[in-house]
């Protein structure tokens, strides 16, 4: 049992070959980002400008790709997608009441009534 426990040291070369394996898997799942841009799934928080800075008073041209960005992300879902993205979002999709309802109908409509208990 004693014999178990006990690694061999292991030599040069089988150390080499676990890096070059662990070296190759990293390899593997890395990716080179180039472009960056906003998370729109996440909403922006303003910072308001110093009034008496000088810096922040210099007239900036509006990107408008970027404006479309933010308030594309801040639209709700059913203005942002035409269908429910995903399974919780199917629930209340379709808000519209499928029949009219009409209010002068006494076996459809029962508002809520005030009697002398609830008053």
């Amino acid at each position: 049992m004693a014999a178990r426990s006990e690694k061999e040291p292991l030599d040069p070369v089988r150390q080499n070959q676990l890096l070059c394996e662990r070296v190759r898997k990293e390899l593997q799942c890395q990716r080179l980002h180039t472009q960056y841009s906003v998370n729109p799934l996440h909403r922006v928080h303003t910072i308001t400008r110093k009034p008496m800075s000088w810096h922040d008073n210099i007239e900036e041209p509006a990107d408008d790709k970027f404006l479309n960005l933010i308030h594309h992300a801040a639209l709700e879902p059913r203005k942002k997608y035409s269908e429910p993205q995903t399974e919780s979002q199917e629930i209340g999709w379709n808000a519209t009441p499928l029949i009219h309802v009409d209010r002068t109908d006494r076996r459809l409509y029962l508002p809520r009534r005030k009697t002398e208990i609830t008053k």
